[in-house]
């Protein structure tokens, strides 16, 4: 055998610290996928304070992220295939890390600027994560998907709860408690810097994927499926994430325990992040176990229509549980039901750019039915409506197929 056939053979078979490397990569990228939007909302009324913002404008503090997400979703697969996903994952950390700078300088376009900033960042993780779990573990993609989506739900929650005692307990303020999560995302463009470099490395080792001709994922039904999938799925999720201590409140809550209550709701979801796609990989297609996560959510909503405090922490605690789940099997999905990882990035770009799209006009709808009607009862309709069809596509999705 010849020496450079040698050396191939050793760069295409990867170390154990490398794994332990790409799989840390991997979980820091998924602890900013959610830290730096969570923890905003906490702080909202010290913000409003100190720069004079509306209550309508601070929430376009939530909003443009999803609207970053929509946008450059489908541009993410492009910039990967152009600079390699690695790097691409690198670029996005470092534009998150100085989002979070800009935005905790205290100044009002400064706060607007960084969120988009961070946006964009947090748009091209969503995307190109699942990519990297195809490409590499392919054995493992349920282990993997759980992983990251628990990280990602467990940083999420943890921003929010620490926000105010950050800002207030040990005197950071609400602008050096922003900044607090930039170290977060500096880890992790440092940890995808050192991944970039390796792939350089690794760049003379053909691979199958060099060859492969792209999908055109947007002429795919199955790949509509999972769109619609994720794209209701976003929508309530969305939803409950802008409204549901309003609903709350509405009967009898105060908003204190009503903030507690959306904690709940995000916390239940993580166990079932790490679980689930475990489970579901194992299993001959994924249909059962996305139609049981859509009932969960389902009784979960129709439970809003409660009056009771006990009735409604239960529903709080079902639509935590079939949220969790069903966006854990989204992520698996998008490894799933694609051959290569540059479709894989492909679908998962198509899926969220639309998907986002729902999940922004959610809340100003059901705002505005809410408004109309002056009463939840019509939105918490919409939202069982809504979760109805989620599971009929998200059925559809989970037959073993693939998107070509």
């Amino acid at each position: 055998m010849h020496t450079t056939d040698l050396r191939s053979r050793a760069a295409a078979t990867p170390s154990r610290s490398t794994f332990i490397l790409l799989i840390s990569a991997i979980l820091l990228a998924a602890a900013n996928m959610r830290a730096a939007i969570t923890s905003v909302p906490p702080l909202a009324t010290m913000i409003r304070e100190s720069t004079g913002l509306s209550t309508s404008a601070m929430g376009w503090l939530t909003t443009i992220p999803l609207i970053g997400f929509a946008i450059f979703s489908p541009l993410a697969p492009a910039f990967a295939r152009k600079f390699g996903i690695e790097r691409t994952l690198a670029a996005s950390l470092l534009i998150m890390t100085v989002g979070i700078a800009i935005r905790g300088a205290a100044s009002v376009p400064m706060l607007f600027v960084g969120t988009i900033g961070i946006g964009i960042a947090i748009a091209v993780c969503n995307v190109l994560l699942p990519s990297i779990v195809k490409k590499n573990f392919t054995n493992s993609i349920g282990l993997m998907t759980g992983l990251y989506s628990m990280t990602m739900g467990l940083v999420g929650a943890i921003s929010a709860a620490t926000s105010v005692p950050l800002a207030q307990r040990a005197g950071l303020g609400w602008s050096n408690t922003l900044l607090v999560w930039g170290s977060v995302s500096m880890l992790g463009f440092c940890a995808w810097l050192i991944q970039a470099r390796a792939a350089r490395t690794r760049a003379n080792v053909g691979t199958a994927e060099s060859g492969h001709r792209r999908t055109n994922v947007w002429t795919s039904g199955l790949a509509w499926q999972i769109t619609l999938f994720m794209g209701l799925q976003s929508f309530n999720f969305y939803i409950a994430v802008a409204w549901l201590p309003d609903m709350l409140i509405s009967k009898g809550f105060t908003s204190e325990h009503a903030g507690y209550m959306l904690s709940l709701m995000q916390i239940m979801g993580i166990p079932v992040n790490l679980l689930i796609p475990i489970i579901a990989e194992r299993m001959k297609d994924q249909r059962l176990a996305i139609v049981a996560a859509g009932l969960v959510s389902i009784t979960g909503y129709i439970g809003l229509f409660s009056n009771e405090a006990a009735s409604l922490t239960a529903a709080v605690v079902l639509m935590g549980l079939g949220q969790g789940a069903s966006i854990s099997l989204l992520f698996m999905l998008f490894a799933l039901r694609t051959k290569h990882a540059a479709d894989a990035a492909a679908l998962s770009g198509m899926a969220q750019s639309m998907g986002y799209v729902l999940a922004a006009l959610g809340p100003i709808g059901l705002g505005l039915l809410h408004d109309a009607t002056g009463s939840w009862k019509w939105p918490i309709a919409v939202m069982v409506t809504i979760g109805c069809a989620m599971t009929i596509f998200g059925m559809a999705s989970g037959r073993k197929r693939y998107v070509e």
